[in-house]
Formats: C-alpha cells, sequence, structure tokens
C-alpha cells in the first residue's frame, strides 16, 4: 500500500497546493485559467503528437483497449442517463449531464498524470485512446442528446453535425491527427522542432494538476444532494468496475495496457463538466460533483491501484 500511495500521494499534494495557491490569492484565479488554457490548447496538443509521432500506428491503435474503455464508459453513461431519465424523472439535458457525469474522465488532468507515475511511457498510448473514444464517439453522444433537449425543433443530425464541426477546431483533436499523420508517414519531426514539442507535452502534467486545485476554490455544494451521490458514486466506482469487468471479459492485450484501461476509469469526470452543465443550467450540480469526486479519487485511486497489486489479476503493477 505504501508503494501506492507513493504514486497517488505526489498528484494530489499538487491538486492542493493549485487549490492553496489560488485560495491564499497567490495566484489569481484568472491566472489559474490562463494556465488551463495552456494546457489544453498547447501543452495536452503537443503530448499527443509526441505520444503518436514516435510509434507505429499498430503500437498506437490498441483495439481491445478501445472495446474495454469505450464499451465500459458507454454502458455506465446509458446507465445514468436513463436512471435519472426515467426513474429520478428528470428532464433530458440534466439526465444527459448525470451520465456524463459518471462515464467521463479527468484523462488529460488526472488519468495521465497517475498513469505516467505508473506505467511510464505507456501512459502516453493510453491517453491518446482515451481522448479519442471521449472526443469522437462519447462527447457528440452527450452534445446531441443534451441540445436536442434543450431545443426539440432541431434536429438530431443537425445537432450532430454541429457538435463534430466544433470538435474539428479542437487542439487535442487537431495534436491526434497531426500525430497520426507523421506516425504514418514516416517523417521525423527536426531536433529543434521536436524538443520544443517535447518540452511543452512534459509540462502538460504538473500544470494540469496544479490547475484542478485552483479551479475547486469558490465551488459551493449546494442540496441536490440525492443527484450528486448518485453521479459521484457512478464515476468513482460503477465506471472503474465497468471498465474493469469489460477488460476482463475481452481477449488478452498487454498487461501494461489494461492497467492503463482501468487506471484512466479511476479518476474523476472531466474538468470541463460545470461549463457543460452552464449550458444546460445545471452548473451547481456539476461544480458541486467534481469538487466532491476529485477530493475522495484520492481514497478510490489508491485503493483500486492496491487491489490490483495486491490480486495482481492483470500481473504486477511495474
Amino acid at each position: 500500500m505504501l508503494n501506492i500511495l507513493a504514486i497517488t500521494t505526489p498528484i494530489f499534494l499538487i491538486i492542493g497546493l493549485g487549490y492553496f495557491a489560488v485560495y491564499s490569492n497567490i495566484v489569481p484565479q484568472n491566472v489559474a485559467r490562463g494556465m488551463g488554457a495552456f494546457v489544453m490548447n498547447f501543452a495536452l496538443p503537443c503530448l499527443l503528437i509526441r505520444a503518436m509521432a514516435q510509434r507505429d500506428i499498430s503500437e498506437v491503435i490498441e483495439p481491445i483497449f478501445v472495446l474495454a474503455y469505450g464499451g465500459g464508459s458507454l454502458i455506465v453513461f446509458a446507465i445514468g442517463y436513463f436512471y435519472a431519465l426515467k426513474i429520478a424523472k428528470k428532464k433530458q439535458p440534466n439526465a444527459t449531464l448525470q451520465g456524463t457525469g459518471m462515464s467521463f474522465c479527468n484523462s488529460g488532468f488526472i488519468g495521465y498524470p497517475i498513469a505516467l507515475q505508473l506505467l511510464g511511457p505507456a501512459a502516453e498510448v493510453g491517453l491518446a485512446l482515451c481522448v479519442m473514444i471521449e472526443t469522437l464517439v462519447m462527447m457528440p453522444l452527450a452534445l446531441v442528446l443534451g441540445d436536442s433537449g434543450e431545443n426539440e425543433g432541431l434536429s438530431k443530425g443537425r445537432v450532430l453535425r454541429k457538435a463534430f464541426l466544433n470538435l474539428a477546431k479542437s487542439p487535442i483533436i487537431l495534436g491526434i491527427v497531426t500525430g497520426l499523420i507523421i506516425s504514418l508517414s514516416g517523417i521525423t519531426l527536426p531536433r529543434p522542432l521536436f524538443t520544443a514539442v517535447d518540452m511543452l507535452a512534459s509540462a502538460s502534467g504538473p500544470v494540469a494538476l496544479f490547475v484542478i486545485g485552483a479551479g475547486l476554490v469558490g465551488l459551493k455544494l449546494k442540496g441536490l444532494r440525492a443527484d450528486l451521490a448518485r453521479v459521484v458514486t457512478g464515476k468513482l466506482l460503477l465506471h472503474p468496475l465497468a471498465v474493469f469487468t469489460m477488460v476482463w471479459l475481452l481477449p488478452d492485450i498487454d498487461p501494461i495496457m489494461q492497467i492503463a484501461c482501468v487506471s484512466f476509469a479511476c479518476s474523476p469526470m472531466l474538468s470541463i463538466f460545470p461549463i457543460l452543465g452552464q449550458r444546460y443550467g445545471h452548473e451547481g450540480l456539476c461544480a458541486a460533483s467534481l469538487m466532491v469526486a476529485t477530493a475522495l479519487s484520492f481514497i478510490t485511486i489508491s485503493t483500486v491501484l492496491w487491489l490490483l497489486d495486491m490480486t495482481q489479476v492483470f500481473g504486477p503493477l511495474p
């Protein structure tokens, strides 16, 4: 267990440092937001370029990983969405947000730094696969369901086209496409250019964690206890369990990628969850869920990694 805590504790210390820095006004919150923009628009895209450009495409595309992570995420999304819609009697945008909160990981800001500590360079491949699944499958699904609930007169096809057009402009997607082109073409980046990409990529982990902590300052826990508990439980317990089950049932892949798949699923929901909530008028639920899930994820991530280490179900942890 001490070995596991040695991996997870530094991650949450940096998150705590980000919270303290903004709470104490050492770093203004608008500066922290700028740091987040730096990660999303520059550091993470460069990380994805580095992950894919340095490897043969066959090393990056792991169909079983995609099936396990994508299948588990879609199952949990469906459970959260239909439970909120049919049993809790929520409106469609609210139900969509609950499904999203349960099934979308903070793969870039928390999942990757943890996987990097645990698995080394293999974490970059896991991040690229997670990002592809979440941006090309999960996000369009969430936007179509949420926007069609808000705009009854708008066709789902039109909403989907708009969602994909917006995604196509995302620096994250551009990073994936650039990395794929370099990998497929066999081009070698000039050393000065690669060094710049490498330096930006290396900044993504610690800066992202600092931004997560900074973003928790000022979030309020207001009412909505039942919905909040359902979203947080679904994200921290149900999602990792669903992905673990899919990995266990599907044909074997590299044990390191099996561990990566489950470890990414353990991270709390995506950091822009409150922004998505604001889109549909439910930012309070989303912000509170993000705050609680991020705080509790130290316990759940450490516990899951400890169980994987104890049972060695995928072999010993690296």
